[in-house]
C-alpha cells in the first residue's frame, strides 16, 4: 500500500546545508505518462551542492541556478536528487500495468521537446522537477529505464546514473572522440571522471587519467592507461610526453578549469606537425576555478575546438542503458548514507579524502537495511 505521505530531504532556498530539512511531505502520484516509483538509492552529485549554493550563474555576480529555457525552473521547496534507482509501484494513465514491480534507472533529464539528438535547454530531476532525495517520485515512463541485472545492487545501479555517465558520454560525443586517440580524464577519481574511462575503454579510446598518485592503481584497473599526478602541474606537459611517448594528447575532458586549463591546451599543441586532427577541449565542470584566463591567439591560431557540455541526449541515455544491461560498463560505489543524514554526507563528500573513489548514493531510511547498510560510510563520519 502507497501512504499518503513519504520522507523527504526538502530543499527551502539558497544557502549552506541547514537549507536542506527533513520532512514529512505528500507522496505524488503519477499522472499521464509516468510511473510512480519508490526510490531504493539516489547517487550524490556534486550538481546538487552548486544548485543550493547558487553556482551556476548565466550571467556575471548572479547568485542563482542556471535558466537556459530563459526563466529559473529551482523553485522551492525542491527535493534534490536525480540519479534515481528504484521500482515501480504505480502507474499513470497509458502506462502498461505490467511496468510495476519493475526495477529500473532514471534517464535524469526534463527533455523540453521529444528530440531524440540534441537538448539545448537541458534540466533535470532534482532541479527542475522533484528528484530522488524521498522515498517516492513521480516520472516519465519512457525515461524509467528497466535494469533487471542481478549482479547490480540497488546501490550500485544508482551509482550508474546519468547525471555523470551521460554528461561523460556527451563530452566524448562533442569531441568527436574517435578510436585509438588519447585523451587526458581530468578530476579523474570521481563520477564523471570514472565514467569517462571506462566510456574511453569501450569506444577504443585510450584514458589518461589526472588524479593522484595514491589513486593510480585503483583507476588503472578501471581502464587508465596511465595516472598523471595533479600535484605536480609544473612538469605536466613533459610528464604527458613521457607517457605518450612524445605524442600530444588528442582530446582533453575538462572538470577543472581555473589556472589548469591553460596547461591542458599546452599538452595538445606543443607539436602539431605531429597531430591528425584538430585539439579538442571538452568542458563540464569547474572544479578549481569558474575562471580561466587564456590567450585567445592560442585557442584560433592553433585552431583548438571547444565545446561545452551539460547534460546529453535521449540516444545517449538508451546507448549507455544497453552498455549497464550488457555489462560493459561497471560501477564505481564508494559508500552509502541514510537520507535523514543527508548533512552528513554532504560534509563528507565535501572533505572526502585520499581513499575517495567513484560515488555516494543516499538511501531512505525505510529501505536502508537491504539496499544502504551493505555499503555504509557511517564508520567514517
Amino acid at each position: 500500500m502507497i501512504p499518503n505521505t513519504m520522507k523527504a530531504m526538502v530543499l527551502t532556498d539558497h544557502g549552506d546545508i541547514e537549507k536542506l530539512q527533513y520532512q514529512e511531505v505528500p507522496t505524488p502520484s503519477p499522472a499521464q505518462g509516468e510511473v510512480l516509483v519508490q526510490v531504493t538509492a539516489t547517487a550524490k552529485n556534486n550538481t546538487d551542492r552548486k544548485a543550493r549554493e547558487g553556482l551556476y550563474p548565466t550571467k556575471k555576480g548572479e547568485t542563482t541556478s542556471f535558466q537556459m529555457g530563459g526563466k529559473p525552473t529551482l523553485i522551492f521547496p525542491r527535493i534534490q536528487g536525480a540519479d534515481i534507482a528504484g521500482r515501480v509501484v504505480a502507474v499513470g494513465d497509458g502506462v502498461d500495468s505490467n511496468r510495476v514491480g519493475e526495477r529500473g534507472l532514471l534517464d535524469f533529464n526534463i527533455y523540453a521537446d521529444s528530440r531524440r539528438d540534441i537538448n539545448l535547454t537541458p534540466d533535470y530531476f532534482g532541479h527542475g522537477a522533484d528528484g530522488g532525495y524521498a522515498e517516492y517520485v513521480a516520472v516519465p515512463s519512457d525515461q524509467f529505464h528497466a535494469v533487471p541485472n542481478e549482479d547490480l545492487t540497488d546501490a550500485q545501479l544508482a551509482a550508474m546514473g546519468m547525471c555523470s555517465y551521460q554528461t561523460a558520454m556527451h563530452m566524448l560525443t562533442s569531441a568527436h572522440v574517435q578510436a585509438g586517440e588519447r585523451v587526458l580524464v581530468t578530476g579523474a577519481s570521481g563520477g564523471v571522471g570514472t565514467a569517462l574511462i571506462q566510456l574511453c575503454r569501450i569506444m577504443g579510446a585510450i584514458p589518461y587519467a589526472l588524479s593522484t598518485s595514491d589513486k593510480a592503481a585503483a583507476l588503472a584497473e578501471l581502464g587508465a592507461e596511465s595516472v598523471l599526478d595533479r600535484s605536480d602541474m609544473d612538469s605536466f606537459v613533459e610528464r604527458v610526453k613521457a607517457k605518450t611517448g612524445g605524442k600530444p594528447l588528442d582530446v582533453v575532458m575538462d572538470l577543472v578549469g581555473g589556472d589548469m586549463t591553460d596547461r591542458f591546451i599546452d599538452a595538445m599543441i606543443f607539436d602539431m606537425n605531429a597531430r591528425e586532427t584538430y585539439p579538442r577541449l571538452s568542458i563540464a565542470g569547474a572544479s578549481g576555478g569558474n575562471v580561466s584566463e587564456i590567450l585567445w591567439t592560442r585557442i584560433y591560431l592553433y585552431q583548438v575546438q571547444i565545446f561545452g557540455v551539460s547534460h546529453g541526449t535521449r540516444d545517449e541515455a538508451e546507448q549507455l542503458v544497453a552498455w549497464i544491461r550488457s555489462g560493459q560498463l561497471k560501477p564505481v560505489l564508494h559508500g552509502a548514507f541514510r537520507l535523514s543524514e543527508l548533512h552528513q554526507a554532504e560534509r563528507y563528500f565535501m572533505n572526502r579524502g585520499s581513499n575517495y573513489l567513484g560515488k555516494i548514493v543516499i538511501v531512505p531510511d525505510s529501505q536502508w537495511e537491504e539496499h544502504g547498510k551493505p555499503w555504509s560510510l557511517e564508520r567514517n563520519t
